[in-house]
């Protein structure tokens, strides 16, 4: 092989001297001790020798191009340049030189060089198709991967099957970004011959890219086999297994990437992601901050970190995370995001900022449903009816809906409570006549029309929804009280005076406060005996005692909770379950009385119902640190590791019980083996 190249230099020597021998014989035998000492390798003595040969023949092509060559082959890339120059001189209209000259500044690292020279070539030899491949590798060094891509193209128009400049337009197109044309051509490369085949890396990026991640997957498998220390594959196989869905693969790969480069915080996004989507919260929280610390100005960060401390009930800090998400979004804000910090914010009754947001989301989103809902929602907390009220029934005017008919009731009863205060009674009857044609089950509808009525002087309409409202809601002593009061004020008594005469009186109220006082007394009374004898122990007396309490007043549901409590310490589960019923029917947000009920749900081995009352209690009260403790056992009771790992880390957050941390954490770290 070494023969042949040396022939097919000195052709080429031959052809750029002119095609004629044109040396002295003193300045040839030089030449030809030259062409002996560079196949030897002796670059010294061929120097020297061409050196002596140029001294005798100044200006002999053949010899100028051969020294050029041997400064070539020793890396003296300067000397060449000025030997190839003086051929270029002696010989200006032969264009090939600059292939040469080319080559060197290509060795040099002097790409624009290079291109200049590979350009001259085709300006003066245009039948040169063979350097468009030159051309093309300067191009992709220079990363215009746009001409590279066109000039690679040019060359396999002719050279189709020269596998090097296909890979390098594979390589180009990836780096254009042209993912699935570098696709098709790695897949090519790869299908004609598999056993040749090395790229697997960039392969598996474009198949990435293009979202191919099945394919993807099987290539950077291959790739990280092949050379186990290529983070860049195992970064996208990771990738891959993690939009699959694979996460358990996705993990083991950011281990030996975490590994390889601990120093790589910016993948600690994805993994932040990965960690939450198996419900790792903790440690997902833990890598968005690693990657906040280093990309402060990257919103997704402090987003995705809100989202999490939202799964665990952690409003406070969700909500400085979105803020600061939303304030590095200056110029587009993600209303998504803001739809869901103005969720947070309502959550935390914070029902000015609720407004504000829901408001925003309103002016990107004019005809969401939802948002509409929830604006009402706040309104109607932020006691502004009238505007509640217009939204409602802007919301039944797009369709009916339960929830909207039952807020659009409840608003009309309490803004008529406001006229009713603000002595309003015309606009009181109307907002109350409203909720009852709307057929209300809100006994104090009833209650503030009758109030209203009986301002209004319609003493006979007043007494008609007195009666139904205590109907309704016999329980609730303030309307027979209230009713009393009427019936008292607008009835008389004949009496005589000493002279005869008939004189009418109001009956005296003095005997009805003598009476509600002296119940008020015994009702306290009959508690302190109660709990005095639950101390003791004494429970069927304690019961009896709580009992008579309840009928003075029978609407008491802590007194309904502790009779409750008795008969669970008797094991009386039936009869503890209904009076834990009667304490939330009184009042349904009776937290204390939702969590016992489930209790002994819990230990009649109702799971279901035991959770559904948990769940009850922390939607009334997210602080309520013991329905998470409870909602844990029971989730891990059903078998649900996830779910009762969730519910142990919130409870850790709420509780103060040293020991019973520890216990909890001992089962945190049970169910994460």
């Amino acid at each position: 092989m070494r023969n042949n190249k040396f022939l097919i230099a000195a052709l080429l020597t031959f052809a750029l001297a002119g095609g004629a021998y044109a040396m002295t014989p003193e300045a040839n035998y030089l030449y030809q001790q030259a062409c002996s000492a560079e196949y030897k390798e002796d670059y010294t003595t061929a120097i020297q020798k061409l050196t002596e040969a140029l001294n005798i023949a100044p200006d002999d092509v053949m010899i100028y191009t051969k020294l050029a060559g041997v400064y070539s082959e020793i890396g003296e890339y300067d000397k060449a340049l000025s030997a190839y120059a003086k051929v270029a001189e002696l010989k200006p209209a032969d264009g090939y030189i600059y292939v040469s000259i080319g080559s060197i500044y290509e060795n040099q690292g002097k790409y624009k060089e290079a291109l200049e020279a590979y350009k001259k070539v085709m300006e003066m030899c245009p039948e040169y198709l063979y350097n468009y491949l030159n051309i093309a590798n300067v191009e992709y060094q220079l990363r215009d991967y746009e001409a590279s891509i066109e000039d690679y193209n040019k060359f396999l128009a002719t050279y189709s099957q020269h596998r090097e400049a296909r890979e390098n337009l594979a390589n180009s197109y990836l780096g254009n970004g042209n993912y699935e044309s570098a696709a098709n051509e790695y897949e090519s490369l790869y299908m004609k011959n598999p056993n040749a085949f090395k790229d697997y890396a960039n392969y598996g990026l474009a198949l990435f890219q293009t979202k191919n991640y099945e394919k993807a997957v099987e290539v950077l498998e291959k790739a990280v086999d092949a050379n186990p220390e290529n983070s860049t594959a195992h970064i996208n196989l990771a990738l891959s297994y993690q939009e699959l869905g694979k996460n358990e693969p996705a993990l083991a790969q950011y281990d030996v990437i975490f590994r390889q480069q601990p120093e790589l915080h910016s993948l600690r996004f994805d993994y932040g992601n990965l960690l939450a989507d198996m419900n790792k919260n903790d440690a997902a929280i833990a890598n968005y901050k690693i990657y906040i610390s280093h990309y402060p100005n990257d919103y997704k960060g402090y987003k995705n970190i809100g989202i999490v401390y939202r799964r665990l009930n952690k409003i406070d800090d969700t909500i400085i995370n979105y803020n600061k998400a939303l304030e590095l979004q200056k110029d587009k804000r993600d209303i998504e995001l803001v739809e869901d910090l103005a969720e947070c914010y309502h959550l935390k009754k914070d029902y000015a900022n609720a407004l504000k947001y829901y408001d925003e989301v309103l002016a990107a989103k004019p005809d969401d449903y939802n948002v509409k809902f929830n604006k009402a929602l706040v309104l109607h907390a932020m006691n502004k009816y009238n505007d509640a009220i217009a939204l409602y029934n802007e919301l039944l005017q797009t369709k009916d809906n339960s929830n909207v008919q039952t807020n659009l009731t409840a608003a009309y009863v309490a803004q008529g409570d406001v006229y009713l205060k603000a002595k309003n009674y015309t606009l009181a009857c109307e907002m109350f006549e409203k909720a009852i044609e709307r057929n209300t089950k809100d006994s104090y509808a009833y209650f503030g029309l009758a109030q209203a009525y009986r301002a209004c002087g319609l003493n006979e309409r007043a007494t008609e929804y007195y009666e139904k409202a205590i109907t309704m809601s016999p329980d609730k002593t303030e309307y027979s009280e209230e009713f009393a009061k009427f019936i008292s004020s607008t009835s008389k008594i004949e009496t005589t005076s000493g002279s005869g005469e008939i004189t009418a009186i109001s009956l005296s109220m003095d005997s009805a406060k003598a009476g509600e006082d002296a119940d008020n007394a015994r009702y306290k009374e009959l508690i302190a005996q109660g709990d005095e004898n639950y101390k003791s122990k004494n429970y069927d007396v304690s019961v009896k005692n709580y009992q008579e309490a309840l009928k003075i007043k029978p609407a008491d549901e802590v007194t309904l909770l502790k009779i409750g409590n008795v008969y669970k310490l008797k094991n009386d589960n039936r009869g503890a379950i209904s009076f834990y019923k009667k304490s939330i029917v009184v009042n349904p947000n009776y937290a204390d009385g939702w969590f016992n009920l489930g209790l002994v749900y819990a230990n009649d081995k109702n799971n279901a119902k035991a959770k559904e009352c948990f769940h009850r209690v922390i939607t009334l009260n997210p602080n309520y640190g013991y329905a998470y403790y409870a909602l844990a056992i029971a989730y891990e009771q059903d078998g649900n590791k996830a779910e009762a790992l969730n519910n142990y880390k919130i409870f850790l957050t709420h509780n103060k019980d040293e020991a019973t941390a520890k216990t909890v954490q001992e089962k945190i770290k049970e169910l994460e083996k």
